[in-house]
């Protein structure tokens, strides 16, 4: 029987994307990163700074072709030249994967009522405003390609997840942003949506207090009893930015072993 990663190798052949979030080889972002370039997609990885320059470069040899460069999205102006510099590279660009989220540690536990002005503006410019002034950069782009931008969520968006605090909200506000932007873009032949994968063990993740307790629970009472990879995002991920989901805007994928449609 043919892998389907076989029959997948060519699917995205001649198409162009950038992953912004990479951080090591953990990160939901790189299981995206990897999912693409095994279809044939040429990437820019980007980092937010310098102490993550080097990582970044390492895991960009795994994906041939690619480049990489800084995008802190929290300056406009980096953010406008790291576009420009994927234009004079690429010359179009097919597909974005915004896999940024942040949070200050000690907003991830306790009462959310506890939550600080300066971390709550913090989380939702990083995480959810990032996706509206990223789509805005890239969109000259992204026109009369079909192009496709995908975020990534997390069910906290929608319910109350003990000491996912304020990066609940962002995530909200995030899923929010996707629906008026496919509204926006979508005249122009770009689609915007949101994955929302099961909590899975990231460099990120280990910043919400309890997080191995909420895995134990989750596999204990998702339908197919157990928690998901990050490749099976990364391959969800394939899946909204090729061809298969050309009909499919403005909404959310969950992929979370089912565990989204129990009550509990």
């Amino acid at each position: 029987m043919t892998d389907q990663r076989d029959r997948n190798s060519t699917i995205l052949e001649g198409k162009t994307g950038v992953i912004l979030g990479v951080a090591n080889k953990r990160s939901l972002a790189w299981g995206c990163a990897r999912s693409l370039a095994d279809a044939g997609m040429k990437l820019a990885l980007t980092y937010a700074n310098d102490r993550l320059g080097d990582a970044v470069r390492r895991l960009a040899e795994e994906c041939p072709g690619s480049i990489t460069l800084p995008c802190d999205v929290t300056k406009p102006d980096e953010i406008g030249e790291a576009f420009r510099t994927i234009g004079d590279e690429f010359g179009h660009l097919d597909t974005i994967v915004h896999a940024i989220a942040f949070a200050k540690r000690e907003e991830l536990q306790g009462n959310f009522f506890d939550t600080s002005k300066e971390g709550y503006m913090l989380a939702h410019e990083v995480s959810a405003y990032s996706l509206t002034a990223v789509t805005r950069a890239a969109l000259p782009l992204m026109e009369e390609r079909q192009g496709s931008i995908i975020t990534l969520s997390y069910i906290g968006a929608d319910r109350v997840v003990p000491n996912y605090n304020v990066m609940g909200i962002a995530k909200a506000a995030l899923e929010a942003s996707v629906r008026y932007l496919a509204a926006d873009v979508g005249p122009r032949g770009v689609r915007v949506n949101a994955s929302s994968a099961g909590p899975i063990r990231t460099l990120s993740a280990s910043g919400v207090r309890d997080f191995n307790t909420m895995l134990d629970q989750i596999a204990e009472k998702a339908p197919l009893r157990r928690n998901v990879t990050a490749e099976e995002v990364g391959d969800a991920c394939l899946f909204l930015a090729g061809p298969h989901s050309r009909g499919i805007t403005g909404t959310t994928l969950y992929v979370d072993a089912g565990y989204h449609v129990m009550g509990v």
